[in-house]
């Protein structure tokens, strides 16, 4: 029975891809899965960890990553290739998700460790919060990313971020009081291009996750290990531009 409920799910999924310049609605993609609305939502849900609506959305912002990584079309062009009837909503959008507006998505290709310090809240020194652990991962000697997030997707700013030179011990420290998601992320050499493209069950880009990880404020240590395993279609898009991180963490620890 799980497996044919991620076969509906992936159907929508799919659906999703080839469809993205359309309005489509939660209605559309129940009956996509051949489910009933309620029932549909909570199944996707449980199996992707994002609801309906918010996958898309995702999706939706993925792709605008990579046409404005390989086309010449205008953010306006663009955010209308992508289901957004106002080009206003689909910046903020972008922007809030990816870490910069879509104009310096394209210059740069990237979000810099500026981008992640600038945009960090200014509590620091309030807390002393520690999460640390263990990151295993297929891509040996590779550098990972893994930061605290709020939901099951890489995307916004980490309230607490760390980039390694290759799997291994990992701390995060000055976590604030909540219930974050641990998600990592590990690139192939040669293939830092495979965040901006769907899953295709290679090991290109490897994710993982923990969580949710309950900090209160009488925490002080927070044990997490994390296993990264391909990527599937099943998981949410990566928004998070994280190649420069790593590329910059690749050269600063070959010096």
């Amino acid at each position: 029975m799980e497996k044919e409920i991620e076969r509906a799910v992936l159907r929508v999924i799919e659906s999703m891809h080839e469809n993205l310049g359309e309005q489509i609605t939660i209605d559309d993609m129940a009956r996509t899965a051949m489910f009933s609305k309620f029932h549909f939502s909570r199944v996707f849900q449980r199996v992707t960890g994002l609801s309906p609506g918010r996958f898309l959305s995702a999706v939706r912002l993925q792709e605008a990553k990579r046409l404005l990584a390989s086309t010449s079309l205008t953010v306006t062009d663009i955010s209308h290739r992508v289901g957004y009837s106002s080009v206003g909503t689909f910046s903020s959008r972008f922007t809030s998700s990816v870490g910069v507006s879509p104009t310096k998505y394209r210059q740069l290709d990237c979000v810099t460790p500026q981008a992640f310090t600038a945009g960090h809240r200014d509590i620091a020194e309030t807390r002393s919060v520690t999460v640390k652990g263990a990151i295993l991962s297929p891509l040996e000697e590779q550098p990972v990313f893994a930061g605290l997030f709020p939901d099951r997707i890489l995307e916004g700013m980490p309230v607490s971020y760390t980039v390694l030179r290759r799997p291994g011990p990992y701390v995060l420290e000055n976590v604030p009081p909540g219930e974050w998601h641990l998600m990592a992320q590990s690139v192939a050499p040669g293939r830092e291009d495979a965040v901006n493209h769907p899953p295709g069950g290679d090991e290109a880009l490897c994710v993982g996750r923990h969580g949710p990880i309950t900090i209160r404020p009488d925490t002080h240590t927070e044990l997490a290990d994390v296993q990264l395993r391909p990527m599937r279609p099943l998981d949410p898009p990566v928004l998070l531009a994280l190649r420069d991180l790593l590329a910059a963490a690749a050269v600063q620890h070959a010096r």
